[in-house]
């Protein structure tokens, strides 16, 4: 992870069918596209491979998560229940709609847990926003039936997720919708790109619409088109899309070198007793582009931390003092700061952000570091790495 360290001609490829037929736009100019549609071969791709009816590409994973609040009526002052740690997009996302975020704890599988989903939902509460934060998976199936006992839209982010799974179940398919991200720094990438996707044709049409100023794509005349609801433009490019399609095609090699090199990482840092590792509900369905890891407390998580950056052992992240990953370090979000008034500033009753107070997930997130893999490592280069780990942790 992520994608770009292997990008080579089959990227190039396509992006040079692209460049023949002049057409970089996703819709129309049929007969000078010459049997090219990038974007539309890439949604038929990833509807296959998460085993969902319809997928729509988008212009990234923040569009994603804002066709998918939009698509299943998240609006105006509806609560959404989201997760303190993951990247701030989902909440800008939140804020965009005109929703409010409302933060519940995380357990140790990084991800929203159940029990503290269910104590933080109102009569105000539409929807639940489930993050799959460093490529695992929460407990979904528990708060899947939460949502559903208590009728709410769950919307899966699982743009740090593609290819992962739950009992052999794509995440991104238990919920409502599923958003993907396919910026730089994800399992592929097409540079900047997303999609949604899902099993329900309403919620399809809807967010294939809205993505688009509203149109409704029938007939074959764009400029004749009917406009049902009103929209925004969130399209990608055939550029971008075909940069994407070689990727998705390289995703089965991409998942073997991450979990082959996740595991022998994990394997060497096994025999120190003084760590442990993020809870995954399902070891085969991790997608391994991280190696996360608890320390006992927070001040011995910060020593190891430093150390391994002094080390040279890079992709260390400490997330606890992370500029956009942990709520933490929000104070924009805090103070509702931004180039113009927000929707929430509206609401007399909307959270104080100032002083929220989420102890388990401090306690969790104060002890945890996260190692990036990379599939770029040479057999040599992993091997020194483990070395470098080990000899870290040795030295205490």
């Amino acid at each position: 992870m992520p994608g770009f360290e292997i990008f080579g001609d089959e990227e190039r490829k396509e992006v040079q069918d692209v460049l023949d037929t002049g057409v970089l736009f996703r819709y129309g100019f049929d007969q000078a596209r010459k049997g090219h549609w990038k974007a539309k071969a890439f949604e038929a791709e990833l509807a296959k491979l998460t085993g969902t009816q319809y997928c729509h590409l988008c212009s990234s994973g923040t569009a994603a998560v804002s066709i998918a609040l939009t698509a299943c009526g998240v609006g105006a002052g509806d609560e959404v229940i989201v997760p303190p740690f993951t990247f701030v997009a989902t909440i800008e996302a939140v804020l965009g709609a005109g929703a409010v975020p409302v933060f519940a704890e995380i357990d140790e599988t990084l991800c929203l847990n159940s029990d503290a989903v269910n104590a933080v939902i109102t009569p105000r509460t539409k929807a639940v926003l489930l993050v799959h934060m460093c490529g695992s998976m929460a407990g979904i199936d528990e708060i899947k039936a939460l949502c559903e006992q208590k009728g709410l839209v769950l919307i899966e982010d699982a743009c740090q997720a593609l290819g992962g799974s739950l009992n052999g179940k794509a995440l991104g398919t238990f919920g409502h919708m599923g958003c993907f991200s396919f910026d730089p720094v994800k399992t592929i990438t097409c540079g900047e790109g997303g999609a949604v996707v899902t099993d329900d044709k309403k919620l399809y049409t809807i967010a294939e619409g809205y993505a688009d100023h509203g149109h409704d794509h029938t007939g074959s005349d764009r400029g004749l088109e009917g406009h049902p609801i009103l929209g925004t433009n969130f399209r990608i490019s055939e550029l971008n899309a075909a940069v994407g399609l070689a990727q998705l095609r390289k995703i089965d090699y991409i998942l073997k070198k991450q979990r082959a090199h996740k595991k022998a990482i994990k394997d060497a840092m096994s025999r120190f007793s003084e760590i442990t590792f993020r809870k995954i509900p399902d070891e085969k369905g991790d997608t391994a582009t991280f190696l996360s890891f608890f320390l006992p407390e927070e001040e011995q998580a910060r020593k190891l931390a430093g150390k391994f950056a002094d080390a040279g052992v890079d992709g260390c992240f400490y997330w606890y003092d992370n500029n956009w990953h942990y709520i933490r370090q929000w104070d924009h979000l805090k103070k509702l700061k931004s180039a113009a008034r927000l929707p929430i500033a509206l609401l007399e009753n909307r959270p104080d952000y100032e002083n929220i107070d989420l102890p388990q997930s401090d306690q969790i997130m104060s002890r945890t570091i996260s190692m990036l893999i990379k599939l770029s490592w040479t057999e040599d280069e992993l091997k020194q790495r483990i070395e470098k780990i080990v000899g870290v942790i040795d030295k205490g």
